[in-house]
């Protein structure tokens, strides 16, 4: 989610939602992004988990630099590796957290009037887990118990304003911020060998699968935005999904302390759902759509666009090491040299308007190295300076990633 740029492009779509649903007496915003592969047999990695992978030789040639003609196989990093201390360059997040963490703990979402939101604080936490900053953990968490949790459930509310008394003035929750935050805490007892971090990462993962998957539905276990708003109660089209909201490298560790949880079965219908939803000339996903019948289609009542919240479903792939070239096509065919590059793209014409911020193309860069092992850009690991809040984080969230899974990428990356 202060000025008309292109995060406010994200927010608004959670306006026009609130429309939506005013003759229903709901507020439910699509958190700016208000916006489960588990470690067992069945999970929908086409990969085996825990196999040891080397990163991948330039597209088009072979480990000795020699060109062959064709693209290496597609050799994913699946292994279960702590998010703890797999930051390299604790230079990133120093410049983030200067920047949009308070020294009460609160992110600051700098492009739509210096909001916060359970998404931003859990990527703080993540990010800060990542750099073994434990001063800086708990100053966000603190943070977020203190005013996102104020719910008569284990869940956050998504969305706290500084202008308004009190902060807080939607209840619902944005899923993604839930599992976010409930990811940096599991994260967190395992480095820090804390318990209470990782009771509260299982009270709110549980919660989340009690309240917001829909277990038995054609399409799978299927994740809601949020509580209310987007079943099949309260819209024609419901359920109402955004794969964005699928977290991929969450489930594993969620697992761990919450098993009685189907992550493994989001995780595939995470996949599947990004399978059957590609739509017009680009084959993309839109951000927004309904799962009612037998085939997907773009949501009632939103932009039909792969945009600010879609691009996080190639970070999250790539992070978690799923899918094959097939599922990565649509975004390789969009980044690589002589696509259209980071943008909004229109779903039904494939038209794109650029995202201006340079931190967009870093999911870009890490898509296109875990796919075909194209070396990283050399400025990749640099703090995004005069940047907004969102495009920052997704910089450092793709440099985590990078760091994590596929660190040949970055052989030519300075600092």
């Amino acid at each position: 989610m202060k000025s008309i740029g292109p995060r406010s492009r994200r927010l608004k779509d959670g306006r026009l939602f609130q429309a939506l649903l005013a003759g229903a007496g709901a507020m439910v915003m699509a958190c700016g992004a208000a916006r489960a592969q588990a470690p067992a047999p069945d999970a929908p990695n086409r990969h085996p988990p825990g196999q040891q992978v080397q990163a991948q030789p330039a597209p088009g040639q072979a480990g000795n630099g020699q060109a062959t003609g064709e693209l290496p196989e597609l050799r994913l990093d699946t292994r279960a590796i702590p998010l703890g201390g797999a930051l390299k360059t604790p230079e990133v997040w120093a410049a983030f957290k200067a920047r949009f963490v308070t020294d009460q703990g609160r992110v600051v979402d700098t492009a739509n009037g210096m909001i916060s939101h359970s998404e931003g604080q859990g990527y703080g936490m993540l990010a800060a887990v990542a750099a073994n900053d434990r001063e800086g953990f708990e100053r966000i968490w603190g943070w977020t118990r203190a005013n996102l949790m104020v719910r008569d459930d284990k869940l956050l509310a998504w969305r706290w304003d500084p202008d308004k008394r009190p902060g807080v003035g939607d209840m619902n929750n944005a899923t993604d911020g839930d599992i976010l935050v409930a990811w940096a805490l599991a994260e967190a007892g395992e480095l820090w060998n804390n318990v209470a971090y990782r009771v509260e990462a299982r009270r709110i993962a549980v919660e989340v699968g009690r309240k917001t998957v829909l277990f038995k539905t054609r399409w799978g276990a299927l994740l809601l935005p949020s509580i209310f708003g987007f079943g099949a109660e309260q819209r024609p089209d419901g359920p109402v999904v955004n794969v964005s909201y699928w977290v991929f490298p969450a489930f594993p560790r969620l697992y761990l302390v919450a098993p009685e949880i189907d992550w493994a079965g989001l995780s595939r219908s995470g996949m599947e759902l990004l399978a059957k939803g590609r739509f017009g000339p680009a084959q993309l996903p839109t951000e927004w759509m309904s799962a009612r019948g037998a085939t997907l289609r773009p949501a009632e009542g939103f932009p039909q666009n792969f945009g600010y919240n879609a691009i996080r479903i190639p970070l999250y792939m790539a992070w978690a090491g799923l899918g094959d070239r097939a599922d990565y096509a649509p975004f390789v065919k969009l980044w690589s040299p002589g696509g259209k590059g980071t943008g909004v793209v229109d779903a039904r014409s494939g038209r794109s308007q650029g995202m201006n911020e340079s931190g967009y193309a870093s999911i870009a860069a890490l898509t296109l190295c875990a796919v075909n092992g194209a070396p990283a850009p050399e400025d990749f690991l640099r703090p995004r300076a005069n940047e907004n809040y969102y495009p920052a984080i997704l910089h450092l969230m793709s440099v985590i990633a990078m760091q994590m899974r596929y660190p040949n990428c970055l052989r030519g990356a300075g600092r």
